[in-house]
């Protein structure tokens, strides 16, 4: 093999073994250049003319060519200890991470020089301008709504470089020196104060509210019980009366009824009964119900003597003294031990 054979291929082998730099801008040349996986590349003639590389092995002359190589892949950059003041005019030091992702390598490469470096400063001057919105607490309490708004104005201002902000996530926030950090302690344990002291008196409300209903409850409980009572008491006068007067209607057809068979008795079969009839049989049935109140009294085990005058004759006063004496046997039946003599005229 010739010398200059030789030289080429060990040439060219360096050119293809030779590892490509991920920045910006290729200063090196060579023959040959190599696009990674997950990136771009923008290739120049004579620093015109761009002509865009995928990912593999690519073709570049030196001297006529110049390769810009853009990673398409998320990226972050941190922000550290960046002091800034909230809304109450409180010192604070902010620590957090922004991250973005190339969506136009065009624009990237020619829209703006060093496009992270200059990411880093939009996020930076977001971020100051975001927290000087939000109070102490408001940043203490909801971190989240911070970062939506720190992602909404930092995208909207690198979108125009072809670079999208995925994210922006605080990871730390403190007070920038002690001792306003000691001024927060006592403020929180003020705050702490007046919410418990808040909370308690809410709890004797609550209480105090208990007891009233309790209260309400027992009245309007023992009301209406007494409501049920009454009703329950009227229901069963109601019942009581309609019983009574049931049983008064059925004694007086039972009545009517011994009346009717002891007239046809009386008649001897000659054909319907008379009014003298009825009567004769009402008689003799007041007879016996009289008769059998007497019986009832004198089998009494009381020792009072009672004196039947003729005052009350005929079927009316048939009629009152059968009602005295269902009296006289009422009495007679629930007196206890020895009565006195009583004497009735």
């Amino acid at each position: 093999m010739s010398l200059p054979a030789a030289l080429a291929r060990n040439v060219g082998r360096r050119y293809l073994l030779r590892p490509q730099s991920t920045s910006t801008s290729l200063g090196r040349r060579s023959l040959f250049t190599i696009i990674h996986q997950g990136h771009e590349g923008w290739r120049l003639s004579f620093g015109r003319n761009p002509v865009k590389l995928e990912p593999g092995l690519r073709l570049m002359l030196p001297l006529y060519h110049t390769v810009q190589e853009v990673d398409m892949r998320e990226r972050s950059v941190n922000i550290t200890d960046l002091a800034s003041f909230t809304s109450d005019n409180v010192p604070v030091l902010i620590s957090g991470s922004l991250f973005f992702r190339v969506r136009n390598s065009y624009h990237a490469c020619f829209s703006v020089d060093d496009f992270t470096s200059n990411v880093r400063n939009i996020g930076t001057s977001a971020v100051r301008s975001v927290i000087g919105v939000f109070s102490y607490d408001d940043v203490i309490s909801d971190r989240n709504k911070i970062n939506n708004q720190l992602h909404a104005v930092i995208g909207g201002s690198i979108e125009k470089w072809g670079v999208d902000c995925t994210r922006f996530e605080i990871q730390n926030f403190k007070p920038s020196n002690r001792e306003v950090e000691k001024q927060l302690e006592l403020q929180m344990a003020a705050e702490r104060d007046r919410r418990k002291q808040l909370l308690d008196t809410q709890a004797l409300v609550n209480v105090a509210e208990g007891h009233k209903q309790r209260t309400i409850l027992e009245s309007e409980g023992a009301l209406q019980s007494q409501l049920n009572r009454a009703a329950g008491q009227k229901q069963k006068l109601i019942i009581e009366s309609e019983g009574s007067m049931e049983a008064a209607r059925n004694e007086g057809k039972a009545l009517a009824l011994q009346i009717e068979v002891v007239a046809k008795t009386l008649a001897n079969g000659t054909g319907a009964p008379t009014e003298k009839d009825r009567t004769m049989a009402l008689t003799a049935l007041v007879e016996l119900k009289r008769l059998e109140q007497l019986r009832a009294i004198a089998n009494g085990s009381g020792n009072s003597t009672y004196f039947f005058g003729d005052a009350a004759k005929g079927v009316a006063g048939d009629a009152y003294n059968i009602d005295n004496m269902e009296k006289w046997k009422s009495s007679i039946s629930g007196r206890k031990g020895p009565a006195l003599d009583q004497t009735a005229v």
